[in-house]
């Protein structure tokens, strides 16, 4: 007989739901993969709602910019790990939950280890190379895919490697069979995002889980679903398979690990050196050092230190600008700095020596402000 917890009465209440759903959640593990805005909200209702193991992978710290829609955590915690953090919450919400935090970055060596332990994947990452990464790999195991994304006011939902009533089942390649040229996919840093929209969304992937393991409901399967915050206004579509993109996908582990996911979506950094923002402060301190901002005219914030001003939108054309053999660039996120770079790179090879900042300008204020 199964045991009663007063903790989900609410749930054994519901009709088509009671303690046989109560229990497919306990026996259920799942793995968050980014602990951000989308992370946050899938990880707290799903710990709430009694999953009964939750995997945490992040590789990220806590920063002060990222409080306005990462509600898990609080000012106190800049600075800390977010994985860390996030496991210290969620067992102060529900002790009864085993929850397993990897401070790591997801990739090619670690992605089908980390994955094979559980039975769903829920995809909260902000580019597309992890996308096609967590794609493939999940593809690769038969494991399901509970994805979502977010751009300023509006964000998406999808269910991968779940098959329909006729047996068929589609994939995030489908989706996107062609990466979307970096530059013209800004993220969160460089588009914004309405604080709540990650909230929204997030709820309606920790949903999907839900009904993926319980049976309630329609599992949005070979759809996607896109919600506008501005007019409440959603719509749903139906991803087409497509047998010549899901051929691409890598055959098995050994391709799966030869892949180069940021070649493939356009950011390869062969010949480029990214540096974080300790490095960045120091070296831009290095006499005949050419630091270029490359964003366009007016963005915010402003910079305290000496810089070229070369956007992007017409930085091909003004190389003649650039006379020192040291050359640093930065832009809002590090997309368009890393575009820069590679730019820069084909031009004139390892005959200069071309860095760019990682993750961007914002990393620079959180640096000052610690």
């Amino acid at each position: 007989m199964k045991q009663y917890n007063p903790r989900y009465a609410r749930h054994y209440s519901l009709k088509d739901f009671g303690m046989e759903g109560q229990q497919k959640l306990a026996q259920a593990k799942i793995l968050v993969v980014g602990a951000g805005g989308l992370g946050c909200p899938v990880l707290q209702y799903l710990v709430a709602s009694g999953i009964g193991q939750i995997g945490i992978v992040d590789d990220d710290i806590v920063s002060v910019s990222n409080l306005q829609r990462q509600v898990l955590y609080s000012t106190e915690d800049i600075g800390r790990d977010k994985v860390t953090v996030a496991k210290d919450k969620l067992h102060q919400l529900n002790p009864e939950i085993k929850i397993n935090s990897f401070k790591v970055r997801i990739d090619t060596s670690n992605a089908l280890v980390l994955f094979s332990d559980y039975d769903v994947i829920v995809d909260c990452t902000d580019n597309f190379a992890s996308r096609y990464l967590i794609n493939d790999a999940c593809f690769l195991l038969k494991k399901p895919l509970i994805f979502g994304a977010i751009h300023q006011y509006e964000g998406q939902v999808a269910v991968f490697n779940v098959a329909d009533a006729n047996g068929n089942s589609t994939n995030y390649r489908n989706l996107f069979p062609i990466p979307p040229n970096p530059l013209e996919v800004s993220d969160c840093n460089e588009a914004g995002v309405l604080g709540v929209l990650p909230g929204i969304i997030g709820l309606f992937q920790a949903t999907e889980v839900i009904k993926l393991l319980t049976g309630i409901g329609e599992v949005i399967v070979n759809k996607l679903m896109t919600f506008s915050i501005l007019n409440y206004q959603s719509f749903i579509v139906e991803i087409l398979i497509n047998d010549s993109v899901t051929a691409l996908i890598p055959k098995d582990e050994m391709s799966f690990q030869a892949t180069d996911y940021h070649w493939f979506c356009g950011m390869g950094t062969y010949g480029i050196q990214e540096i974080d923002a300790a490095v960045f402060f120091e070296k831009i301190k290095i006499p005949n050092t050419a630091v270029i901002d490359v964003r366009e005219v007016g963005e915010l914030p402003k910079v305290d230190f000496e810089t070229i001003q070369i956007p992007l939108s017409n930085f091909a054309e003004n190389l003649p600008q650039i006379y020192s053999d040291t050359i640093i660039l930065f832009c809002q996120s590090g997309k368009r700095s890393l575009k820069a770079a590679q730019i820069l790179f084909e031009k004139w090879g390892h005959s200069k020596k071309i860095s760019h900042l990682k993750s961007g300008i914002i990393t620079l204020q959180e640096i000052k402000n610690e």
